[in-house]
This record gives C-alpha cells, structure tokens and sequence, in this order.
C-alpha cells in the first residue's frame, strides 16, 4: 500500500488548488427541524408497531443475556476491529492523511451524519473543515470526500449483487434471485460504466453532464419548472478534483470500503452464531443476503443512518430464511448496537478533542 509520505505535500495540493470551491455550509435549522419530526415519527412507527410483530422484545433480550462469554469477547473484538477499519476508505482516498488523523474526521462525521436527522450536509461541512484543519486544501479535501462517497454508494449497491449471485449459486434458482443477480448487474455495471467515462476525459465528463442537464429539464418541464442544474460543469469540476486519485488508489479505495462493509457483516453473522452457541437457522450466504439488501434501506434520506428501518428490515428477511423471530430480532439488536452506538460515543470525543486542539477552525456546523 502507498503510504501517505510517498504522496505530494498536502499544502501544495492545496496550494494549486486554491480556487476549488468549498462544501456547502450546513447548519440546525428548518429542514433539520421537519426531519427530526419525521424521524421521531418513522422510529416510533418502527419500532413501537412494525418490531413487536417481528419478534418480542423480552425474548429477545433473554437471548441476549444467554450467549455465552467467548461469544461476547468475539463480538467485542470484531467491534473494534469494525471501529479501525472505518477509517481506511478516507485514509485511502486522500494521500498524506494520517491514520490518526483519519480516524478522528471519520468518527466525528460518522456521528454527526448518523445523529442528526438530515445530517449529512453538515457531516460533509465537518469533514471539510477538520482536513483544512490537519492542512488539506479546497481541491484534496473535495477530491477525499467526493471519492469516498462515491465509493460507498457503489459498494452498497454491489453488496445485493454478490448476495443474489451468491443465493442464486447455492441453489436458490427461483426467478426472484435471478432477477435480482441479472438486474443488479446491469445496474451496477451502467454504474460504473457511467463512472469511467467521466474520467476518461475532460470532453466526456461535460457531455455526460449535459445529457443530465437536458433528460432535468426535460423532466422539470413536464410540471412547468424551469431549472439551471448545469450538471455539465460539475461533471467536470468533479473529474478534475478526483481522476489523478482513482487512476493511483482506486484499488486501496475499492479494498478499504469493501472492508468496512464486511466488517459490519460479520459482526451481524457473528450475532447469530453468538445467539444460536455457535450454529445458525441461516447460513452464511443468507446472513450476508439480509445484510445486503437491508442495507438498501441506508439510502432513504430518514431516519439518519437508517436507522430502524434497516433494523426492521434485516430482522424480516433474516424471518424470511428461517431464522426464528425472537433471535432473529436478538442477532438485530446486537448488530445495531455494535455498529452505531460506540462510533456515535467515540464521534463525540474526537469531536470534542479537535475543537481543542483547533479552536480557531470553521467545521461548518453552524
């Protein structure tokens, strides 16, 4: 792996970028306030009404309180591992970045974004402000969270993929999962297919953008909207800021985000290991297919880190293959309470420590 001191400075990638524009500010304020609403209310509906008819509660937690020690210092170990790992996508996305220094805006992101309804603009205001921080200019800075978005969007999306092919390939021949396979594919190879060729050249990139800029207004005019998008430059502006990046790391960047989603899935297999003493109603594939297309659930903008509804959903299909509802639930819970509430603890500290070490920063959160 190329480490960070083989790359250029930091301050003279920024320095030769200097008119590269920042993110858009984020703050509290009326939008923040309707998704709290929302959120509030897509939990309780959630939680309160959908999980009870899934499973109970008390059951659940009994199973919980059942597993065994060995069990629960393996869970503990693949949490921290889960937690370290998390890091990885933006240290690989940005050269010169230090571990630690990517550890500390990943965790705080992670627990603005994932705690704050409709958090994500200011999650993306706080990546920006702590890398200007750690000395990062405008285009670095933009080209690291620009290319670790992508990247995850496009791992999330082919995690489905492998599960289907992987149903498909152990025997589940029904139409649906062939259906699934065959469809993802394309979807995830149009995907990339689109990808490529914005970075193949500066002349493609506008013209796929211009292309995206009509099919919108061609869209808005159908309910008398007349909008400006200008997708055309912003196709370009994004090439520029990230192609000299992928065309020397896309590998590590695939890798490290690879990783950090099979670190989460292990920890939801190793919770149903942990509830069943060491066995499964489902298997490994069918663990890893309710993980996949659960995760789907990342991409409704509410509840913040899909929280609940990824829950309710991974407990369902999980029901689906066989799993009994109260442990099926129980494995849910634990798998929750592992990937969202110790990086939510750990997000604050970091948070707390930058700002004292960088009182003087604008992280854009307000």
């Amino acid at each position: 792996m190329t480490t960070p001191s083989d790359e250029a400075p930091a301050g003279d990638a920024g320095d030769a970028a200097s008119e590269a524009e920042a993110p858009p500010k984020g703050g509290f304020g009326k939008q923040q306030i309707i998704a709290t609403i929302i959120t509030l209310v897509v939990l309780i509906i959630v939680f309160v009404r959908i999980f009870p008819q899934l499973g109970d509660y008390d059951k659940a937690w009994a199973a919980i309180q059942n597993m065994s020690t060995a069990w629960v210092v393996a869970l503990v170990v693949a949490t921290i591992s889960m937690i370290l790992i998390y890091a990885l996508p933006f240290q690989a996305a940005l050269p010169g970045l230090s571990y630690g220094n990517a550890f500390m805006v990943r965790q705080t992101s992670f627990m603005i974004s994932n705690s704050i309804p409709a958090g994500g603009a200011i999650g993306l205001g706080v990546q920006f402000g702590m890398l200007n921080g750690y000395g990062f200019g405008p285009a670095p800075a933009t080209a690291a969270i620009g290319i670790t978005s992508v990247w995850n969007t496009l791992v999330t999306l082919t995690l489905p993929v492998l599960a289907a092919l992987g149903l498909v390939f152990v025997g589940y021949t029904n139409g649906t999962a062939t259906l699934l396979a065959v469809g993802g594919l394309v979807v995830v190879g149009v995907l990339i297919g689109l990808f490529a060729l914005i970075l193949k050249s500066e002349e493609m990139a506008r013209r796929l953008g211009g292309y995206a800029d009509n099919a919108i207004k061609w869209a808005a005019g159908l309910i008398n909207k007349d909008p400006d998008p200008n997708l055309a430059e912003g196709a370009v502006k994004f090439r520029d800021s990230v192609v000299g990046v992928v065309r020397e790391r896309w590998g590590w960047v695939t890798l490290a985000n690879f990783g950090q989603q099979f670190t989460q899935f292990f920890i939801l297999y190793m919770a149903l290991l942990a509830i069943g003493d060491g066995s499964s109603e489902a298997t490994f594939i069918e663990a890893f297919a309710a993980f996949a297309f659960a995760k789907l659930a990342t991409f409704i903008p509410l509840p913040p880190g899909g929280l609940g509804t990824v829950d309710a959903a991974m407990t369902a299909i999980l029901v689906a293959f066989g799993v009994p509802n109260n442990d099926a639930m129980a494995a849910t819970l634990i798998w929750r309470g592992a990937t969202f509430f110790p990086q939510i603890v750990i997000g604050i500290i970091t948070f707390l420590i930058f700002r004292r070490k960088h009182p003087t920063v604008n992280t854009q959160t307000a």
